[in-house]
């Protein structure tokens, strides 16, 4: 025999259920599938290995204008003043007693740089850059850290294979899955 507790339990849970397939109802609006538009405009993460990159080039010296014009007021013509995040310098500073994180002393891989000022710079109108402006303002954040030349092309190919200062100054997590701790 059943007992009551288990029979109210087993009603709500019926009710939720049929309270979830509603709200999922074509006739509601919601639950319809996302698309394609939906998905691309949102499917923009960019790997260490380039994987996302989009077709796209810039230089340094094409970037420095860019720059001036969407960075130089929060992070200083050279990236090493203005009132927010330092982008240059601090190199030889991360074992000492204050180090200095910027793109040059501390980020393990170029195409993050890419991928962050992509999607969130500029501040006020963050993903409002075009593929090649996003190229030319990396490769200008690259140059001030001495790490690409002013002329060097920056692409969806080349920016992988830029070697960052600190790209081994971090510990790959190389633990398998089914070894995490359990929920």
């Amino acid at each position: 025999m059943v007992s009551s507790r288990a029979t109210v339990a087993i009603a709500a849970l019926l009710c939720l259920t049929c309270a979830a397939a509603a709200a999922q109802s074509p006739a509601l609006g919601l639950g319809h599938p996302a698309s394609p538009e939906a998905v691309k405009a949102i499917d923009i993460d960019v790997l260490p290995d380039g994987r996302g990159l989009p077709p796209g080039h810039g230089t340094a010296a094409a970037g420095k204008p860019l720059y001036i014009a969407h960075c130089g007021a929060c992070h200083g013509a050279t990236g090493t003043e203005g009132p927010n995040d330092l982008l240059a310098g601090g190199r030889g500073t991360l074992t000492s007693a204050r180090p200095i994180k910027t793109v040059g002393s501390f980020w393990p891989y170029a195409t993050t740089l890419w991928d962050y000022i992509n999607r969130a710079m500029p501040y006020e109108q963050p993903h409002s850059l075009a593929a090649d402006d996003v190229y030319s303002i990396t490769a200008f954040v690259l140059f001030l850290n001495g790490i690409v030349g002013e002329r060097d092309v920056v692409s969806e190919t080349t920016l992988p294979l830029v070697k960052m200062p600190n790209q081994n100054g971090f510990v790959p997590d190389n633990r398998a899955n089914e070894n995490l701790p359990r929920r």
